[in-house]
């Protein structure tokens, strides 16, 4: 087997490369230092606005529960269907895009159930879900 023979040369690293992007980035920054002074200097009037108030936060959806007694709820408070279609009206005057979730009791009436979406859908809200609960046995029958 033939031996490797070793030069006596000493192994170096070229930092070439790595200066030339040292000194590019030096130079970005020079430039970009120069154009923000020179932007600081520009003496623009900048428009004015009137009196400030706080900005109400959209609200999350609004649920609407329907007991199987026939008692209408807004967020867990009881309201009747002229109050919720107020309710609704007014947060739909400020928030156009005012999302309202259905909730009914399976026990209670298919008839309240629409009025109860009707009052909503009166009220000018055009986003109305519906929420159901899935049976844990799958199934796949007929809606009751």
């Amino acid at each position: 087997m033939a031996k490797r023979n070793r030069s006596d040369d000493d192994v170096t690293i070229n930092l070439t490369p790595m200066i030339d992007v040292v000194f590019l980035l030096v130079i970005f920054f020079m430039v970009g230092t120069k154009f923000s002074e020179s932007e600081s200097r520009i003496d623009v009037s900048v428009p004015s606005v009137g009196p400030m108030h706080a900005i109400s936060r959209v609200p999350d959806e609004r649920v609407v529960e329907l007991t199987a007694d026939g008692n209408v709820l807004l967020d867990g408070q009881v309201v009747n269907n002229e109050q919720l279609a107020e309710i609704l009206a007014s947060q739909y005057a400020q928030y156009p895009d005012l999302k309202v979730v259905v909730r009914a009791d399976s026990a209670g009436t298919l008839q309240g159930f629409a009025e109860t979406i009707h009052t909503v859908r009166r009220s000018g809200v055009a986003q109305i879900g519906i929420a159901v609960k899935v049976d844990a046995g799958g199934g796949g029958g007929m809606l009751r």
